[in-house]
C-alpha cells in the first residue's frame, strides 16, 4: 500500500484541488427558433443548426 513520505502542503492540496469543481453546462441558443440547448444537441422541437431534423408528433386533445 502506498503511503507518502512527507505531508502535503495546504498549496499543493489547493492546486490538486482546483479542477475538481463542478462546470456548468454549456448552453446554445438555435438560430431558428431561439431556443436554448446543450451544445451538439437538438432542441426539444427537434432542430439542429436551424434545420428541422426530426418531425415532432401532433399531439390532439379529444374533447368530452
Amino acid at each position: 500500500m502506498a503511503v507518502q513520505k512527507n505531508r502535503k502542503t495546504p498549496s499543493k492540496r489547493g492546486m490538486r484541488r482546483s479542477h475538481d469543481s463542478l462546470k456548468a453546462p454549456t448552453l446554445s441558443v438555435d438560430s431558428t427558433t431561439g431556443e436554448t440547448h446543450l451544445r451538439h444537441h437538438m432542441t426539444p422541437d427537434g432542430y439542429y443548426k436551424g434545420r428541422k431534423v426530426i418531425e415532432s408528433p401532433v399531439i390532439e386533445f379529444e374533447e368530452e
